[in-house]
Parts: structure tokens; sequence; C-alpha cells
């Protein structure tokens, strides 16, 4: 085990790279990473990891491949075999969280643990704790100590940004890298010092680009069964994400740059958007309820929405809808009404019925009236954002026809 060299300065050898990045039978292998969240509060629910989707996005933009993610308690030998494992895996290890001062951050010893040395006092880590507690007019604890010990022959990283030194412990293979648990911190030393070690020492020089096709009003199934043969590409790969009403399609493509990546994903997109036709509304960050009123607005018009039994969440997603007492012999009817009262030129109304699963949907437009009558077999606190998702989507569909 040693700090090999200065990633702020040296480049890696040529021994180095060949056996972070080799060969065999002529394939080449990509770089590889896994991400541990340390934390018995994540595992309690006391608490959401953020922390893992950041750092999972900045590998992406590096263009390493992401094995997978695992939360761990604080327990030093978990953590030391979770390490250990994903070690043998992937090439870069990430740890988030447990390098606070007190007896139960234990990430810094089950590093030492998982990689076979002992933890070592640095003076130096010790004066950027001390100076970072006296920004704040306080001397430090002799607790606070602690976080100046870290795993032998490891690269200490300073922590601008608080009071927990961070590391680096690498191997002939693996970097493992301990980050701080806090989302500020981590984020700071991941992007200023971090990132600038990995591209050196695993010679980083591809990107990851993804793109993300939204569907409406097909399911997850009949979906896959137009696209199935896409899903099996190797690069770029495409996968599917089931939401509540919506089913994402996912495009991701690696390449040495990121207008090849994008060639890559829209050659792939034009097949996807030509099979589905108009079930794909919208891409990234576009959102149903957005690119509905878009169309609704660019024929001049307006729109007034009434619901009954969403519990309000219609007009969360559409301005001024009103929640009123509604049976389905009343819906149309109170719909007219709310469309005079508004002048609107499209009205919206909604009943349903969240114990019997079911639900009476109403459409007024200048071209004149339709009802929809829809069932849910799913999970019932779904059922409502289903019947808003399909509601909304109706419209769309609706105005789509128009054109």
């Amino acid at each position: 085990m040693k700090a090999s060299f200065d990633y702020a300065q040296d480049e890696p050898s040529t021994t180095l790279r060949t056996s972070i990045r080799h060969a065999q039978d002529g394939q080449q292998f990509m770089t590889s990473a896994e991400i541990i969240t340390i934390g018995t509060e994540i595992l309690l629910g006391e608490i959401v990891d953020t922390n893992t989707r950041h750092i999972a996005r900045t590998l992406r933009g590096l263009g390493v491949d992401l094995y997978r993610t695992i939360t761990i308690g604080d327990n030093e030998d978990r953590i030391a075999g979770a390490i250990r494992n994903s070690m043998e895996r992937a090439d870069i290890v990430i740890t988030t969280g447990g390098l606070g001062p007190t007896v139960d951050d234990p990430t810094r010893e089950a590093v030492a643990k998982a990689v076979g040395v002992e933890t070592e006092f640095r003076e130096d880590l010790w004066e950027q704790v001390v100076a970072a507690i006296s920004r704040y007019g306080r001397k430090p604890s002799e607790n606070q100590k602690r976080q100046a010990y870290v795993p032998k022959g490891s690269i200490g990283i300073p922590n601008p940004v608080g009071t927990a030194p961070c590391f680096i412990v690498e191997t002939n293979r693996n970097a493992v890298l301990a980050l701080p648990g806090v989302p500020s911190e981590m984020e700071h030393i991941l992007h200023e010092s971090m990132i600038p070690y990995l591209q050196k020492r695993f010679d980083l020089n591809e990107v990851i680009k993804v793109r993300i096709l939204h569907c409406a009003g097909l399911g997850e199934g009949m979906i896959d069964e137009r696209i199935a043969d896409l899903e099996l590409l190797s690069n770029p790969t495409v996968g599917l994400a089931a939401h509540t009403g919506i089913v994402d399609v996912r495009i991701a493509a690696k390449a040495k740059n990121e207008n090849d990546a994008n060639a890559m994903i829209a050659e792939v997109e034009s097949q996807v958007r030509e099979r589905l036709g108009g079930i794909v509304f919208g891409a990234d960050e576009d959102r149903l309820e957005a690119v509905t009123l878009d169309l609704i607005a660019k024929r001049g018009w307006t729109l007034t929405a009434i619901e009954s039994g969403l519990d309000g969440i219609l007009a969360r997603k559409i301005p001024g809808a009103s929640s009123l007492n509604l049976t389905p012999d009343s819906l149309t009817q109170a719909l007219r009404a709310a469309q005079a009262d508004s002048q609107a030129d499209v009205a919206l109304g909604i009943y349903a019925n969240v114990g019997e699963r079911f639900a009476e949907i109403a459409l007024i437009t200048p071209r004149g009236e339709k009802t929809h009558r829809i069932t849910y077999g799913g999970p019932p606190r779904s059922f409502p954002y289903w019947t808003m998702y399909l509601a909304i989507n109706w419209i769309r569909t609706t105005f789509e026809e128009m054109n």
C-alpha cells in the first residue's frame, strides 16, 4: 500500500495505466466504480441520500461505468467488508460519510482494515482541523483528533469547507476515495480534488451522455414489445423505467466526446420515436403538464379544470384548477358551469373514486364534448396520480389530433 504519486502534479506511470485499463483478447476494459454511502441514519430513513445521485452523474460525465451503489450502517466490519468486495469488482471505490470526530464515525478505520493497514496520525491534517474549527472561534476538543487519523500511506485531501479531512488509498488497481457525508462538503471536495485525481490516475478521456424520452398513453410492457431489440444494444444502451402514468426510455452512449455521444444517441432516438410515435411527449426536463399547456397556449386558447377525489393534485399541475364535491353524473354539468364562469376555451373535469378504483373524465373544447371512463388495478395510493396523468395526456393527444 502506498501513495504512489502526487495527484496534483505527477502523471501516473505507463505500468500503472496498463494495470488500470488492461486489454484481454483485444477488448478494452473501461474504468469502473462503486459508491458506498455510510450512515445508520440513512438506513433508518431519517435522512435521504442525495450524495449517490450527485456522484453517479459526475462519474457518468467522465465516462466511468458505475457497477453498483450500496448503503452501510456505522459498523466498521461491515463497511470494511463492503469496501473489499467493491475493490474486487471495480477500479474506483467512493465512500461518503463516517469521517466525523465521534466513535460512530468508523470510515477511517474501516478503509484501513479493508486494505490491511493501520491508521496513522497526520500532523498536517490536524493543523487543518484546528484551523477549520478556529474559524468558528473555538478550540478543538480531544476527540476531534480522530479526524487527523487516516490509513497509513494514504493521500491526505484537505477539506476547505469543513472540519473532516478526506483521503485516498491506492493499490495497483484501485483507488478508494473517502468523502464526507455533508452534501455541500462532499460536492466541493469531489470536484475540486477528487475528480482531477481520477482524471490523471485513470486517464479518463471519455464521456457518457444520457437522453431520457418521456412516454404516456402506453404501458411499459407494450413499449418494451416495440423496442425490445434496441434494449439489447451495448452502446448506446436502451432501458425502460416505469413511473405512475409515465414511462421513460433511457438512451445512454459512451464516446470520446460529447458530439460523438450525441450523434450515437440521435440515431437510436430517431428509431424509438418512429416506433412509438405520439406516445413520446417530450425529453429530458420536459413535463407532461407543461407540454400540454403549451399546446393549448399555441392555439391562443385557455384552460380551466375541476376535480373531485384527487386531493387537489390537479391544482398543483394546472393553475386555477378547482376541487369540488362531485358525482359521476354531475361531472359534465359542473364542467360546463366552470367553463362558462371562467370563459375558458378548454375545460377538463375528473371524478375519481379511489375506493372502487375508477374515474370519469370529461373534456370540452371548441370542437365539442367527450367523456371517458377508466379503471385501475394498481396500488390505491398511486391511483390519483395515474388518473391525473391519463387525463392530461388525453388533452395532449386530443390537441395533437387537431393539427
